[in-house]
C-alpha cells in the first residue's frame, strides 16, 4: 500500500469513525445500560488481538455472552443456540452491533473500518508465511472475507481472502466492501458455520 493511499485511508477511518461515534453515541449508552441490567458483568468485552505487523492490542466489543464465557461451554467457539449468549447478546450478534465499540479501536489507530478481522495470538503463532501476510495491514471492522462467507467458510478460506485483499487493496475495493457489508448485515449472512457452530481454527498443514 503506497504511503499516499495509506494516508487517505486513515483520513477516511478517522472521519467516518468520529461521525459514527457522534451520531450513535445515544445507542452506545442504551446498549451498555441494557447489558448491565440483564446480567452481571461489564458492558464491554475486552480481548487481546493481534494487529498490523503482529502488534497486540485490546479490541472492544459489547458483551454478548455471560461474563467469563470463554471458560465455559465451547470456550472460544460459539454456536447459534449457545446457552452462554444472553437475550440482548443474541440481538447484538444477529445485527452485528456487538462489533460497534471497535470504532474506538479505529479512532485509536489500531484498526481500520475495512481490513482482515483481528485475530488471536495462538492463531498467529500457527500461521505459515503466506498467512502472515494478512498482518501487513490494519485489521478491520469488516473485510473481504466478511462479505464473502464470514463464519460460513473455513479459516483457511477466510485467510486466503484476506491475503487477496492485502494484495489488491484500493479505495474502490474498500467502498465495495462497505456497500456489501450493508447487504450482508440486512440478510444476516454467515453468522455461524455448518450446523450452527463456528469453525475451529486449524493450523496450516
Amino acid at each position: 500500500m503506497q504511503s499516499s493511499s495509506r494516508i487517505v485511508k486513515e483520513i477516511i477511518d478517522q472521519s467516518l469513525g468520529w461521525m459514527v461515534l457522534i451520531i450513535l453515541s445515544p445507542l452506545f449508552w442504551l446498549i451498555a445500560g441494557i447489558i448491565r441490567l440483564e446480567t452481571p458483568g461489564p458492558a464491554f468485552f475486552r480481548q487481546e488481538r493481534i494487529g498490523q505487523d503482529g502488534r497486540p492490542f485490546v479490541a472492544y466489543k459489547f458483551r454478548s455472552m455471560v461474563d467469563h464465557a470463554a471458560s465455559l461451554g465451547l470456550g472460544l467457539n460459539v454456536a447459534a443456540h449457545d446457552a452462554r449468549i444472553t437475550r440482548m447478546g443474541k440481538f447484538l450478534r444477529n445485527t452485528s452491533l456487538d462489533e460497534l465499540p471497535q470504532v474506538f479501536n479505529v479512532l485509536q489507530g489500531e484498526m481500520s473500518l475495512v481490513g482482515p478481522r483481528p485475530t488471536l495470538a495462538y492463531q498467529v503463532a500457527a500461521y505459515n508465511d503466506f498467512q502472515r501476510r494478512r498482518l501487513l495491514v490494519k485489521p478491520g471492522i469488516t473485510g473481504w472475507a466478511q462479505v464473502n462467507g464470514r463464519n460460513a467458510i473455513s479459516w483457511e478460506e477466510r485467510i486466503t481472502l484476506d491475503v487477496w485483499y492485502v494484495d489488491h487493496w484500493s479505495l474502490t475495493l474498500d467502498l465495495l466492501i462497505m456497500r456489501r457489508t450493508l447487504k450482508t448485515w440486512v440478510r444476516k449472512e454467515g453468522l455461524y458455520g455448518p450446523a450452527g457452530v463456528n469453525y475451529d481454527f486449524a493450523a496450516p498443514s
